[in-house]
């Protein structure tokens, strides 16, 4: 009795075993789609700088890799300085201006009419504006 109770136990342990592994499979299987789709989707967001003594402008544009983005430069750009870039799955938009007077500067980064970043003065200057891909679910 005690070696059929062992033996159902042993079955049943293995079932479950299986149906759990078959869910994390599939579990898997979704993750990896919702990173295939957020790599190869693309979105588009505006850039906007202000202040006085503008030297500098970076930025990245779309070009290169998501994880190796080329950036792009104006230099001595007049103020107000608005941009608009279409960007690739996960690559983060970022802008990073340089300054002769940073008590003026902000940067902002605009994704659907909405700032989802926004820096000012020192801290402008010093790490621009850097945002994560609103694609990334």
């Amino acid at each position: 009795m005690k070696r059929t109770a062992r033996t159902a136990v042993s079955a049943l342990a293995v079932a479950g075993l299986a149906l759990g592994l078959g869910a994390c499979s599939e579990a898997a299987e979704k993750a990896v789609d919702q990173v295939d789709k957020s790599v190869n989707e693309s979105y588009e967001v505006t850039y906007e700088v202000t202040g006085k003594g503008i030297e500098s402008i970076d930025y990245h544009a779309g070009d290169g890799t998501a994880m190796a983005p080329k950036v792009a430069s104006e230099k001595k750009p007049t103020a107000p300085w608005k941009k608009t870039v279409t960007l690739k799955g996960v690559m983060p938009p970022a802008v990073m201006p340089i300054s002769l007077a940073p008590a003026d500067l902000t940067c902002k980064i605009i994704y659907q009419g909405k700032v989802i970043k926004e820096a000012k003065a020192e801290q402008a200057m010093a790490g621009g504006c850097v945002a994560v891909s609103p694609v990334v679910g």
